[in-house]
């Protein structure tokens, strides 16, 4: 048996090679993890011939993962989405296991399957893969869209419906009686878990969250926040629900604070690693040899269950209002098997329910179609307009929508976001007297928005025919108004291509992707800490006396050098707890009569290469800005560096070194 370390680096060595191949090919990363998983598991080069012991650690990747999605929702938006869990995704639970016991009843006669045998196998087949659907969504931003909205709708409510699933598999494989007082107790436990998490955890949490981050320590913080989604987790698991609910809850929660984007950023390391792991372990449940030696029952079990799921979901999602290309969308979004569906098979199997052939082809298939997962959302959009002929009339309508908002105007403002910034922006814009045209990607904003005049329209900024019938070729000037960098440097591929002239706007948390961000196309790169900063540091001169004409200078040269001047900071033990993820710092280091450095000039240093700019050379106590490269140092004067602490140690270094 090999050691944990070797496990640890088998799995990063497997896991970078699968990922480095696959992005190689485009394709999902997550397909990688899968390959890896089968190729290094007990079934095949058999690497790793004990799964479970990283499969609880590999757990935590769903649960940091549906951490990451309850921070993007809301109370308010959960309660308005009670109609797709409970209704939608009830009719999809409940379908499924009607549809596979009276297709399977009908065809006892070649089976023999009982009809608890096919409830469990119907269970099984009902769930879809929250990991992967979820983590797709959140890649291709489409959380927010309605076929996104009606798909994380669902898979909360098969979250929920395992529990009573579990509990009706194992009394069927009993032979008990009690289903009925099993089935109440859960129900008792599910409502009195959502009651105390919701309404009581909500005011708790909050006055928490303020509480660490008054302590001003990153430490702290993580810990903290590591501690509220396992403990989350471990309490819905306690109760009998899945460590994944308690997790989005948390996460949901967490949303309603002022510290959501600082709690995204500091989970993101965690639900990466975690989730590729489980992945992972997830690929290494499949034997090929399985496969090999049943290929007809592992292709019908594949085949058949996608298609009959994306009939039904399609069918119930046109029945709850869905267009046909969102249903469409939402039915292969839910169409691959689950998680969940491998633990209903085991204890189905566990029970005597299924007979052990049947179970493993049933899980190969339901592996098979997780890994086609990725492929069936990433071609959505193509098929849903290739199978709806109506949807290609919604992508025009919606287009057409969008233009016609713009179809009279030139020299507009293309608005992509209509939060708060945006909206403020819009304000500003009207009492200027300057057309603007806003997309935004939240249907119930844009309804309330429009219905009170303002040019606002569905639509998805980082497609390129909603900027094009936003009137691209013809605006002044575009904005992108939400902190979101990924989606950004979409907008601005967009923008290169259709209108490369366009002058583009892009608001940011911090500076951390300036360059970044003006490499892909922006004009300007507003961040809001350094901004922030800029603003208090003007009221202060004013309020101190200096002329206003001069503030403004200054403001502006400060603008006009991209924030340069700006840029790093003095670190100190308070600046632990900062959220603004910058690590551009300054630091001031003296020249010691017995360095190496007296008497050279700074272009013989060349701390450039370094990546370390000189702001600042003060000496006998006069500061002097930005010395040239001819400037020669002298012992006891103090050099004021900017760059990261890796390129501050290295600069360091070569200012300290002593000659020979």
């Amino acid at each position: 048996m090999i050691s944990p370390l070797e496990l640890t680096l088998l799995l990063l060595l497997a896991s970078v090679v699968g990922v480095v191949l696959f992005r190689s090919l485009n394709l999902p990363p997550m397909l990688g993890y899968l390959s890896v998983g089968i190729l290094i598991g007990p079934h095949a080069f058999a690497l790793i011939d004990a799964p479970q012991r990283v499969e609880s650690l590999a757990e935590f990747g769903i649960v940091f993962l549906m951490f990451s999605v309850g921070l993007e929702f809301s109370l308010s938006r959960l309660r308005a989405m009670r109609r797709i869990v409970f209704g939608l995704g009830l009719a999809q639970v409940v379908g499924c296991l009607l549809a596979t016991m009276t297709i399977g009843l009908g065809l006892s006669r070649w089976t023999g399957m009982s009809w608890q045998a096919l409830l469990a196998l119907g269970a099984a087949f009902a769930m879809s893969s929250t990991a992967i659907v979820s983590k797709m969504l959140s890649d291709r931003f489409e959380l927010e869209a309605e076929h996104g909205r009606n798909i994380i709708g669902v898979l909360l409510f098969q979250d929920l419906a395992v529990v009573p699933l579990l509990i009706v598999v194992a009394a069927l494989g009993r032979g008990t009686g009690d289903i009925a007082a099993a089935l109440g107790l859960a129900a008792v436990k599910i409502g009195i878990t959502l009651a105390i998490v919701l309404f009581v955890g909500q005011r708790l949490l909050r006055r928490w969250f303020e509480l660490v981050a008054r302590r001003r320590s990153q430490e702290l913080f993580m810990l903290n926040l590591l501690l509220v989604t396992l403990g989350a987790a471990f309490i819905t698991e306690q109760l009998g629900l899945s460590m994944a609910l308690g997790a989005f809850v948390a996460g949901m929660l967490i949303s309603e604070t002022p510290y959501r984007h600082h709690v995204e950023e500091d989970i993101k390391p965690f639900r990466d690693v975690l989730l590729g792991l489980f992945f992972v372990t997830t690929g290494m449940l499949l034997d090929p040899a399985v496969v090999l030696h049943h290929p007809f029952a592992v292709l019908g079990l594949f085949v058949l269950p996608i298609l009959f799921k994306l009939a039904l979901i399609v069918g119930l999602a046109r029945a709850f209002g869905a267009s046909g290309g969102v249903a469409i969308r939402t039915g292969l979004g839910l169409a691959q098997a689950g998680e969940f569906g491998f633990v209903l098979l085991n204890l189905s199997l566990e029970r005597g329910l299924l007979e052990p052939v049947v179970a493993e082809a049933t899980l190969a298939a339901m592996l098979l179609s997780m890994l086609a997962a990725p492929f069936m959302i990433q071609n959505a959009d193509r098929i849903a307009m290739r199978l709806s002929s109506t949807d290609w009339l919604a992508q025009a309508l919606q287009m057409t929508r969008i233009a016609t908002q713009t179809i009279k105007t030139s020299n507009h403002v293309i608005i992509c976001g209509y939060g708060r910034a945006g909206q403020n922006l819009a304000r500003m814009l009207d009492q200027e007297g300057i057309a603007y045209v806003a997309l935004d990607l939240d249907p119930d904003r844009v309804r309330a928005a429009a219905a009170a005049g303002e040019s606002v329209v569905f639509g998805d900024a980082g497609r390129r025919e909603a900027l094009t019938a936003a009137g691209i070729q013809r605006a002044g000037a575009l904005a992108i108004t939400y902190a979101n960098v990924p989606s950004a440097l979409r907008v601005l591929s967009g923008v290169q291509e259709l209108n490369r002239a366009l002058p583009v706007v892009v608001r940011t948390v911090d500076d951390a992707s300036l360059e970044k961000l003006l490499a892909a196309g922006a004009t300007e790169v507003i961040p809001e800490i350094v901004e922030g900063s800029l603003m208090l540091a003007s009221h202060m001169l004013v309020m101190m006396g200096i002329p206003m004409r001069r503030v403004v200078r200054r403001v502006e040269e400060m603008r006009d050098a991209r924030y340069s001047m700006l840029r790093g900071y003095f670190h100190g033990s308070d600046d632990e707890g900062d959220t603004d993820g910058e690590r551009v710092r300054l630091q001031s280091i003296q020249i010691d009569a017995q360095a190496g450095a007296v008497g050279k000039t700074l272009g013989e240093l060349d701390l450039g290469a370094l990546d370390v700019a000189v702001t600042a050379l003060r000496r006998r106590g006069i500061r002097g800005g930005e010395p040239g490269p001819d400037a020669r140092l002298r012992a006891g004067d103090i050099v004021v560096l900017r760059g990261t602490p890796e390129a501050l140690a290295d600069a360091e270094a070569r200012l300290s070194a002593r000659d020979g």
